[in-house]
């Protein structure tokens, strides 16, 4: 199998056209294409009415979809009965645009909580972004454009595979995210979206599998500053219009997608100066791995040693993040090592057999650069895994202060 990254976003999937318009703070985007459709949504107690509304909208229609809409500039959360009949209008206009049927368009919604959609707005906007449709490569990136908040640049990826098989199949999608990113998504999880869509034919059963492993290799790996929000949602479609692929080679291709998409998000993370990605290896489970790496790329105290490129601060704090971990199986401290890595640079021990290594000097030189890699081995097993987040700038607070 070989994969090759490919222009055109999302509208290098065969039967996907896309758009999307941005005025201000307010955006729309309009993706079509039909298809067998899985969806992931926040595990917030406090769900915005879009994510009710499109798990509603995928249970009845036994997973077919003909479109997505979804709009920035307000998230549609915390509205009432009100918030639930301005996403119902969203899916009528955009089923009526569209000339399709109203329960097989899903709805998303982003920015501010506890206000009002305007439907003036939207429905003058989605007229012309129904005209502006197309399977060309601008409607990716339009519509990844137009749902945006507080993010820095547009968010997408696409790949091409060819399978051992002589078929080729495209996976692609776009995402949103900069603040309020600390997902946790699960089949019954400014707010993180990601809309995937791919060719490959394949069942709904591998679709899912396979979904449901990238997402919680990838989305649910990212922090950036631990607050999770109403409206994270991620969804797969599958216009079946391309090859055929073996389950393994569809998995990898989705993890690729998806983890790069993480990623982006990651670094485009509010007020970030500095990428960071946790790795855990050693650990007793895939479980410990995973918690022990997020906790790590969670911590306010180690994104604030990063800011201020302080490894000598980090290290303790990393090990403090990691032994605060509830469900982390027991550490013997004396395993335990550290190793920090530059972008451009060779990797430094910080902490070896459970003891501090001398930062002073030339090794501090490594925080200074923009890609901050944190290797850590607990000494402990065989799992690892890897988290994304960024550092914690004087610009998060001022960004959400105002």
């Amino acid at each position: 199998m070989k994969i090759e990254t490919v222009r055109g976003g999302l509208c290098a999937v065969r039967g996907v056209r896309a758009y999307g318009i941005k005025e201000g703070h307010n955006g729309l985007a309009l993706i079509e294409g039909q298809g067998q459709a899985v969806g992931m949504y926040t595990a917030s107690k406090i769900k915005a009415a879009p994510i009710l509304f499109t798990k509603r909208q995928l249970e009845r229609s036994e997973g077919q979809i003909q479109a997505i809409i979804a709009n920035s500039g307000c998230a549609n959360s915390f509205t009432g009965e009100q918030g639930m009949r301005n996403a119902e209008k969203m899916a009528e206009l955009a089923a009526d645009s569209l000339g399709v049927d109203e329960k097989e368009i899903a709805v998303a919604s982003t920015g501010p909580i506890g206000k009002q959609l305007d439907m003036e707005l939207i429905e003058r906007q989605l007229g012309d972004v129904v005209k502006g449709l197309t399977s060309e490569a601008a409607g990716s990136t339009t519509a990844a454009k137009a749902i945006m908040t507080t993010d820095t640049f547009y968010k997408e990826q696409a790949i091409r595979i060819d399978t051992d098989n002589e078929e080729r199949v495209v996976i692609a999608g776009i995402a949103k995210g900069s603040g309020m990113i600390f997902p946790h998504l699960a089949t019954a999880t400014a707010t993180m979206l990601s809309f995937i869509y791919t060719d490959a034919r394949l069942s709904e059963e591998i679709q899912r599998a396979s979904f449901e492993d990238a997402v919680a290799n990838s989305f649910n790996m990212v922090v950036v500053d631990g607050d999770m929000s109403t409206n994270d949602l991620v969804l797969l479609v599958s216009t079946g219009q391309g090859g055929a692929i073996s389950e393994g080679d569809f998995k990898e291709g989705l993890n690729f997608v998806c983890k790069e998409l993480a990623k982006l998000i990651a670094r485009d993370g509010e007020g970030a100066t500095k990428f960071i990605e946790a790795r855990v290896k050693g650990a007793a489970s895939v479980a410990d791995a995973k918690e022990a790496a997020k906790s790590i790329v969670r911590s306010p105290l180690v994104k604030s040693a990063i800011f201020g490129e302080r490894p000598d601060f980090m290290c303790g704090r990393i090990i403090a993040a990691i032994g605060s971990c509830a469900t982390v199986s027991d550490v013997d401290p004396s395993r335990i090592f550290i190793g920090l890595k530059g972008e451009d640079k060779d990797k430094i021990s910080a902490v070896k057999n459970g003891e501090f290594m001398d930062l002073s000097g030339v090794p501090r030189e490594v925080m200074k650069d923009k890609e901050i890699f944190i290797e850590v081995d607990l000494g402990m097993g065989e799992s690892e895994a890897t988290a994304w987040g960024c550092d914690l700038s004087y610009d998060y607070v001022k960004i959400n202060s105002g």
